[in-house]
């Protein structure tokens, strides 16, 4: 039997830790029901019996203290909530644990937030990973050794696994239900949850807000001007000209303090308020396209799938 283990962090997301083990034991009786042992053996392991969680509305008791769990095959990293400076801290106890049981052969993975403290552990460095869009760039300025997938729902590099934001860790459970068993199981799994297999980006639910709190006055100055003046034809130099920048010197100091080029930040900026008019809106694709900028169907239609994952058709179609 695969033994799963539950990590159960203070500040965790209480459905985070019981979901987690709500899936690994219907599978368990998937198998049981079709005439065979149960194929996981799931524990929740804290750093005390009971873990009082979301301000003390919930207890959950865990089956084991840290200290006493030798080997674990998979560990799972719930989701946590609150100030993450203060969850990090207060889950320090996890992290050698977690590195020493790595490097014994278990895999690791995070769901949504809980991200923060598997990179806490080292062991993301040099390696992708995911975590809820909102969250990604205090991830990205607090782990740049860490390569942020911040669009996609699952990743997955050699043994450790992270998944987007909120209920996107049912398709990481999925995935990880279908590597430990097999695809007819998974499958099984999805029709009983209702959820949808194949779902492997989270940027249809993303909203575009920037990186803002970086200090630089100047870029910030330069980011208000690009989202109030989106419309027009924004163009690098002109932009740097307006600034009194030097264009090179512009374009490495804005890429430093946004994780984005100016062209990107532009880019987005224009979707992001196309986005809004296509839910909220009674215009055509066209009228918009034209609303925030482009003139060109198939140059606008193409940013937009890339930066939103679906044609503004299909955004559309979805959100208004």
């Amino acid at each position: 039997m695969k033994k799963v283990t539950i990590l159960v962090p203070e500040m965790a997301v209480p459905a985070a830790v019981v979901d987690p083990r709500y899936m690994f034991t219907a599978v368990n009786d998937f198998f049981k029901s079709s005439g065979h042992r149960p194929f996981f053996d799931v524990k929740t392991v804290g750093l005390a019996r009971e873990v009082e969680l979301n301000d003390g509305l919930v207890s959950i008791h865990t089956d084991f203290l840290l200290k006493d769990v030798d080997k674990a095959d998979l560990i799972i990293i719930p989701a946590i909530s609150g100030d993450i400076d203060a969850a990090i801290s207060r889950n320090a106890a996890f992290y050698p644990w977690i590195v020493e049981q790595y490097r014994k052969g278990a895999e690791v993975a995070s769901l949504c937030i809980g991200a923060f403290l598997l990179a806490s552990t080292g062991l993301l460095d040099g390696k992708s990973c995911s975590t809820h869009w909102l969250f990604a760039n205090e991830f990205r300025a607090r782990f740049p050794e860490v390569q942020l997938a911040d669009d996609r729902v699952i990743t997955h590099q050699k043994g450790l696994y992270s998944s987007g934001g909120a209920s996107t860790y049912w398709n990481l459970l999925l995935y990880l239900v279908e590597k430990y068993t097999t695809r007819e199981m998974a499958i099984i799994a999805s029709k009983f949850f209702l959820l949808d297999i194949e779902k492997n980006s989270q940027l249809p639910f993303s909203v575009f807000k920037g990186q803002k709190d970086h200090g630089d006055t100047l870029m910030l100055a330069v980011q208000d001007y690009i989202e109030k003046n989106y419309a027009n034809r924004l163009t690098v130099d002109a932009i740097a000209d307006k600034f009194g920048v030097g264009r090179r010197t512009f374009e490495r100091r804005f890429k430093k303090v946004t994780a984005n080029t100016v062209v990107e930040y532009i880019q987005r900026v224009k979707i992001e308020a196309a986005k809004k008019q296509l839910e909220t809106g009674r215009k055509t694709v066209s009228e918009v396209m034209y609303d925030v900028g482009y003139t060109d169907p198939k140059a606008f239609r193409d940013i937009f799938k890339r930066i939103a994952g679906l044609s503004p058709v299909d955004y559309s179609n979805r959100y208004n």
